[in-house]
């Protein structure tokens, strides 16, 4: 059976341990040489950065996140273990762990990894479909003629270097379509390589919730259960025209997914239609101050990526769902591009102000869209506010600051709530 050391990188025949340098980090699969489709996805992204950076924080619980009364935006895998999640109240997760050094976010710092990530995948093929700062699709088909080694070689390669070069680590899901790719990089995280092939995808699937479908969400779970599926295996039993009657266009991709079938190139270099963030809480909130400052966070983040692509936007939106799953969303055409964190989040807060009391809210998010190029952004100002374009300058100086000394060095008294 095909197998390589992911520590060396020796290809060998099938073993426990590699047969060069000894090391049980062994990958082996009768597909493993035949498969080109992967998903690349960063361990703990921004927890890890952070460690990198300090060392002594090694084996510590890391939280990124605001202040007592913020919330946890990522933690690293020791905080994970102690029950620490994604959008948990800061004053939940301390409870559970109180132990963890909370650190402030540094996303110009994120930004310049992600970029060296994305150097070392263009490296091996320019086929790359970046889905965040942290993660991408990447096909190698037909690069094993020009590198001389298989595409899961080469992958092995590129966490190795990301580890050596860059101080990060990462896993990768290999199979042979974009859907069991990224299924198969969530098997063994941390610094994991799982591989899904073509003749085990229908016994592999069978037994899964359907949860595990990406995008299905809670809502999408509830609704399948109350049909009386639960299972991969449940969702096969339909015939395909009754789930398309049942659950529209999604019943259709439903009834292929439940059968390992995804048709969906990566797709490089693919315009930006939208930049967005959203963040889902594990308890519902209605107070003001704590979604005024995830309103800011998320508005931050955004405007980071813009500007790390070179973009900007002329739509500002706003996205709230309540504790019902009740979903609203609206939206302000600006009089012209921004990406700046102060302006897209003064647009965001005027459209949250408007809708007057919604109730606890489960999920927000902000996006930008209409997509345009930087240069055309943030020139004139706004008419109806004469300090806009004191601001934007402020903001790029502060920009340069953090670029220059970290995240830290420059921070909003709002991004503490």
């Amino acid at each position: 059976m095909p197998a390589m050391c992911r520590q060396c990188l020796t290809a060998f025949e099938a073993g426990t341990r590699c047969p060069s340098c000894r090391s049980p980090r062994v990958t082996s699969h009768p597909e493993l040489f035949d498969l080109a489709i992967a998903h690349m996805d960063c361990d703990a992204f921004y927890a890890s950065v952070e460690k990198r950076d300090r060392p002594e924080l090694a084996d510590k619980p890391v939280i990124i996140g605001g202040g007592r009364r913020g919330v946890v935006s990522t933690c690293c895998y020791v905080a994970r273990i102690r029950g620490v999640r994604s959008a948990m109240p800061m004053f939940k997760a301390l409870e559970l762990c109180p132990d963890a050094v909370i650190i402030k976010g540094r996303m110009d710092l994120y930004v310049e990894v992600s970029r060296q990530v994305r150097a070392m995948m263009e490296d091996l093929t320019p086929a790359i479909e970046p889905l965040s700062l942290d993660e991408a699709f990447l096909d190698l088909t037909g690069t094993a003629r020009l590198h001389g080694a298989p595409p899961a070689l080469m992958l092995a390669r590129l966490t190795k270097r990301m580890r050596d070069e860059i101080g990060i680590t990462g896993s990768i899901g290999l199979s042979h379509n974009k859907f069991l790719a990224k299924i198969a990089s969530d098997l063994d995280k941390p610094r994991g390589f799982s591989v899904i092939g073509r003749a085990e995808t229908a016994a592999f699937l069978a037994p899964k919730k359907v949860g595990i479908i990406h995008g299905i969400g809670l809502v999408g779970e509830e609704s399948l259960r109350r049909a009386g599926i639960e299972t991969i295996a449940d969702l096969r039993r339909w015939d395909r025209r009754d789930l398309a009657r049942r659950f529209g266009a999604m019943g259709d991709r439903l009834w292929h997914l439940a059968r390992g079938e995804d048709h969906r190139g990566v797709r490089a270099n693919r315009p930006v239609k939208s930049i967005s963030k959203e963040t889902t809480f594990r308890e519902d909130t209605a107070d003001r101050d704590i979604l005024d400052g995830h309103l800011w966070r998320l508005s931050e983040q955004v405007s980071a990526r813009a500007k790390a692509k070179g973009s900007a936007g002329r739509v500002v939106t706003l996205k709230l769902k309540h504790a019902d799953f009740a979903t609203v969303t609206r939206r302000r055409v600006l009089s012209e591009p921004t990406q700046m964190a102060d302006r897209i989040y003064r647009e965001a807060r005027a459209l949250f102000d408007a809708l007057g009391q919604t109730g606890p809210a489960r999920l927000i998010g902000v996006g930008l869209s209409d997509i345009v190029a930087a240069d055309l952004a943030d020139r004139a100002g706004d008419l109806l506010d004469p300090d806009a374009l004191r601001r934007a300058g402020a903001e790029r100086a502060a920009d340069a600051i953090r670029a220059r000394f970290g995240d830290a060095a420059i921070v909003k008294g709002r991004a503490l709530r």
